[in-house]
């Protein structure tokens, strides 16, 4: 009896790696929110990292995270750098490419809890008196994020934050911030 359990639990257990190893090697979360704010002000909301943790869902889980900002003050070589409690881990952003009123990319760096690095890109598309911002992640997926993708979405995960994060900005730039 023990035999054919063993067989069956390495069945499973073969199976489940090709599932895994057949997963995406990559991952890409984006969401979008009109904005009745010239690209100008939305465009500066990110292009200024200090800006841009005024209403980054992440910002505020920790309110003992130790914060550091380097290198430019805005645009290009600006970045933050933040360690915290277990709901932030730690890291860095570095604004690696800033078009003023169309894009700006982000090199997003995780320490803990999991190493990683991701890329972060946002745009500003003029739509009249309005903008469409879009905040956008990539990345890659590793053999454990490959397995945790199994059980959960990463768009699932962050997509509700990304949401949050556009909702607040949008809130900021319409009252005139």
């Amino acid at each position: 009896m023990l035999i054919p359990t063993l067989i069956t639990v390495a069945a499973f257990v073969v199976v489940f790696l090709i599932v895994v190893l057949l997963r995406p090697n990559t991952f890409q979360v984006s969401r979008s929110l009109k904005m009745a704010a010239p690209a100008s002000k939305t465009f500066e909301q990110v292009n200024d990292l200090h800006r841009m943790n005024v209403w980054n869902p992440w910002a505020n889980l920790d309110p003992a995270m130790k914060q550091t900002y380097e290198g430019a003050e805005a645009g290009a070589g600006a970045i933050y750098s933040w360690d915290g409690n277990s709901n932030v881990g730690a890291g860095r952003q570095t604004i690696v490419e800033s078009r003023p009123n169309d894009l700006v990319r982000i090199k997003l760096e995780f320490f803990r809890p999991f190493k990683g690095t991701n890329d972060v890109e946002f745009t500003f598309q003029p739509e009249g008196r309005e903008t469409l911002v879009t905040w956008a992640m990539t990345g890659q997926y590793v053999f454990i994020t490959k397995v945790m993708g199994c059980f959960m979405s990463m768009d699932k995960m962050i997509g509700g934050s990304f949401e949050k994060g556009l909702a607040d900005m949008k809130s900021i730039v319409e009252a005139g911030g």
